[in-house]
């Protein structure tokens, strides 16, 4: 029976890495053709480019974090958003998590979990990873115009993966709790 497991697992690891390259690097393709430049497609950066759509969020998002704080923002072309009068921040494609995002995707997809409950769990996730990015952008936005320092000495976006990847590792510890009962029998 330890086969088995070791069996199951090693499909899991498979598949998840498998999964994680597929979004991850098929991410970066896709902002290979959607970039002008280079590999530029216009049907992709026309009808394909998710990216984009994120980075908008993201910038709507961090004005609304700046406004907690009584900042007014614009929003300019290339991805910046900026307080009235005084310094932006530009949503890079660095900014947007596709890493973060890419692993919690490989990680639901690859569990053996009806595909009602997958959709649940990969979207409450997106959500989490998006809020906690928002709040990291708007807070950033906030930080340089009051001159704060970043805490530590670490930059914006290794506090934004320390972040996330603490909450996907307790999105994971609670999926792996409460989805224990549906896990495929060995026996």
């Amino acid at each position: 029976m330890d086969f088995l497991k070791n069996k199951t697992f090693l499909f899991f690891v498979v598949k998840f890495l498998l999964l994680f390259c597929l979004f991850y690097y098929g991410t970066i393709f896709m902002i290979g053709l959607c970039a002008p430049g280079g590999y530029y497609s216009e049907f992709a950066a026309n009808y394909l480019d998710y990216i984009s759509f994120i980075k908008i969020t993201l910038m709507k998002g961090a004005a609304f974090v700046a406004s907690w704080f009584g900042y007014e923002t614009i929003e300019n072309p290339g991805f910046l958003v900026r307080v009235v009068g005084a310094r932006g921040v530009i949503i890079a494609y660095d900014c947007v998590g596709y890493g973060v995002l890419s692993f919690w995707a490989a990680y639901t997809l690859a569990n053996h979990v009806n595909w009602k409950r997958t959709l649940v769990w990969l979207l409450g996730g997106f959500i989490l990873l998006w809020i906690i990015n928002v709040l990291r952008i708007g807070l950033f936005l906030v930080a340089i115009n009051k001159g704060w320092p970043m805490p530590l000495g670490l930059d914006h976006h290794t506090w934004f993966n320390i972040f996330a990847y603490g909450a996907i590792f307790l999105m994971i510890y609670w999926f792996e709790k409460k989805n224990k009962v549906n896990a495929p029998s060995n026996g």
